[in-house]
């Protein structure tokens, strides 16, 4: 009885790890976790938000054209954000062709704009930020390395609604606008034509006349000059020599006649 009692025993021990689940391995458990879950549903997600822009964009395509060429826009205008040593490159740039030039042609205006530029940055006042899509230069009261109470106090700083009137360059899409536009013309003092009349202060481009012209005389005079035409200059002077000899002795001729 005792051994029938244990291969009953056995047999049903066999029957319980039988009827029991296989164990899961760790992927399948990571897969089935909170985490797993929620990662396969943003998957899901984004794919059908995928497939949606493809099928929008094919049943639509002048829409889908113009969001791509915004965000394309917005991406290059922010890829192409200048920066504060692309705005200091620029500035040593206009400061060393203003230095080439004589301070009698000069003009005022850039010369004016960039001394002040300078004169900020070597007292430590010019502060740059980023705002994404473009960048600002504007002027600080102190130096931030000063230890002054006002320069490190943040309740003395500049507010944000002054901001606009501090404003010293705007940067974008790789340019610095408000400098490129105070050097244009660099080069001509208008103070030294504000003495002529308004007829001749103001410049037209030449016409396209005009222009050829010039580039002919300037080609003719690369050629040497011939004998020929130094022989017909000469006798064209002295014919103009006779012509004004006889109307000298015209008039010494009359003269005599009346006396």
């Amino acid at each position: 009885m005792a051994s029938l009692r244990v291969v009953s025993r056995m047999f049903c021990a066999a029957a319980e790890t039988a009827a029991a689940p296989a164990t899961t391995s760790r992927w399948e458990r990571l897969k089935n976790s909170k985490a797993g879950v929620w990662c396969r549903s943003l998957l899901s997600d984004y794919k059908e938000a995928c497939r949606e822009i493809v099928v929008g964009s094919w049943e639509r395509p002048f829409k889908a054209s113009v969001y791509m060429t915004l965000l394309g826009g917005t991406w290059a205008c922010f890829y192409t954000k200048p920066d504060r040593s692309s705005f200091e490159a620029a500035l040593l740039e206009r400061s060393i062709q203003l230095g080439l030039l004589s301070p009698w042609i000069r003009n005022a205006t850039s010369d004016g704009h960039v001394q002040n530029l300078v004169k900020l940055r070597n007292q430590g006042q010019l502060s740059h930020i980023s705002l994404g899509l473009l960048s600002l230069v504007y002027r600080r009261d102190y130096d931030p390395d000063v230890t002054l109470y006002e320069a490190q106090c943040s309740n003395l700083s500049v507010p944000w609604r002054e901001l606009p009137q501090r404003v010293l360059d705007v940067g974008f899409v790789g340019r610095w606008w408000i400098l490129d536009s105070k050097m244009k013309d660099y080069d001509v003092n208008e103070e030294e034509f504000k003495h002529l009349p308004a007829h001749m202060q103001g410049t037209s481009p030449p016409s396209v006349q005009e222009v050829e012209r010039s580039e002919r005389l300037h080609k003719e005079s690369w050629f040497a000059v011939t004998m020929e035409d130094e022989e017909e200059a000469n006798v064209v002077d002295r014919k103009q020599e006779s012509v004004s000899e006889e109307s000298t002795i015209k008039p010494v001729n009359q003269e005599q006649t009346q006396a």
